[in-house]
């Protein structure tokens, strides 16, 4: 075992053990609480049929979301990354211009080994390199004709940012004027709401096409959706099963994204307002244990996500929030990751249900001890 896995072992169990925490890490179930969760999902008949290749209760998943987003239809896909390759096709040959406008912060960008290019055939340009929202001059600037613009809400990398929606509404406008189409990468969109002040079906509604997540927000246990016009995500489930996405079975897939509707959508804008109350607590703990330097990203956060920067070696930031939580029972911190100039680190925070009765004094008491560690 190397050092880095003997690591991950113990930051596992301390966050399992811990009683204290402001979300639960996707890592910490086994496959017997998994499994022992599956027959309340969703409040589920077990006397239903079993799907098959995207009937049953995968098609249910299907039209409940298209009902969420304001949309004809949608289609369930076994990833999001699979759902936005097979999105972006399809405008590429509906446009027939095969240029993507999307920032470079972007998923697609970062984390999916070049398949816009490999994959499909496509080439990405990019508004802005700033660590923010592209505006709807750069969009209108940009030097070449675009078939697409994809839209990040929030952009993650960036502090999961969103625009305000007079913005986003601006740039949708511009790229139209420059006869494109519009796709939003919506694995967050579900908690976007509060941000942008409008619901779902209006938001999605400036869109061509938006592809929404069920594990990130909602806690289902993964697959994605791609929602749009009747006729588009009718070429979508032609090239999802191209691509090797037309699964045999999904139930677990689509049951727990049914409980993640149900349950946790309605929260998250809790959520997000505890976010609000954490990342002040923050600074304002980071101030009273004398720290030269701290940024808390958003310092109002956009969604119930944000980014937590500090003046230290990675390893060192990641060993005190272990010890924290293996002595303590109390998880503020999980793990840490170079960024930006030398010497300093980047984190990002999840406020979730567990969070919901955290005080802000609870919050600078975890920060005191958690400096102290350093």
């Amino acid at each position: 075992m190397t050092d880095d896995e003997d690591r991950t072992k113990r930051l596992v169990a301390a966050w399992r053990r811990a009683d204290r925490v402001l979300s639960r890490s996707l890592l910490e179930p086994t496959v017997g609480e998994l499994l022992a969760m599956l027959p309340g999902l969703a409040e589920s008949d077990p006397d239903e049929g079993v799907d098959v290749y995207g009937d049953g209760v995968v098609a249910r998943l299907e039209q409940r979301v298209a009902e969420l987003l304001g949309t004809e239809d949608a289609a369930f896909f076994p990833s999001g990354t699979m759902a936005q390759q097979v999105a972006l096709r399809c405008w590429a040959g509906r446009t027939g211009n095969p240029v993507v406008a999307l920032h470079p912060m972007s998923h697609p960008e970062l984390w999916e080994s070049d398949a816009l290019s490999v994959l499909a055939g496509l080439r990405t340009v990019h508004p802005t390199r700033e660590p923010r929202q592209p505006t709807a001059r750069e969009v209108a600037e940009l030097a070449e004709p675009f078939g697409t613009l994809m839209l990040e809400l929030p952009l993650r990398e960036a502090g999961f940012v969103l625009p305000t929606w007079e913005e986003l509404v601006a740039v949708v406008e511009t790229a139209r004027e420059r006869d494109a189409v519009v796709h939003f990468d919506g694995a967050r969109l579900w908690e976007s709401t509060v941000r942008l002040g409008r619901p779902l079906p209006e938001i999605a509604g400036l869109a061509d096409s938006v592809y929404v997540s069920f594990y990130k927000s909602l806690g289902g246990l993964s697959g994605a959706a791609l929602a749009g016009s009747a006729s588009l995500v009718a070429e979508a489930r032609v090239w999802r099963h191209r691509y090797g996405g037309q699964v045999f079975r999904q139930f677990p897939q689509a049951l727990s994204a049914l409980a993640g509707l149900e349950v946790e959508l309605p929260r998250l804008p809790s959520y997000v307002a505890q976010a609000g109350v954490v990342a002040q607590a923050l600074r304002e703990g980071f101030a009273q244990a004398g720290l030269a330097w701290f940024r808390v990203h958003p310092e109002v956060p956009h969604t119930h996500q944000f980014q937590v920067w500090l003046p230290y070696e990675a390893d060192r930031l990641t060993e005190a929030g272990l010890r924290q939580a293996e002595e303590t029972g109390c998880v503020l911190f999980r793990r840490w990751a170079p960024a930006g100039p030398p010497g300093l680190s980047m984190t990002e925070l999840e406020v979730t249900s567990p969070s919901l009765s955290w005080t802000a004094s609870d919050v600078r008491a975890a920060v005191a001890d958690f400096t102290a560690r350093l």
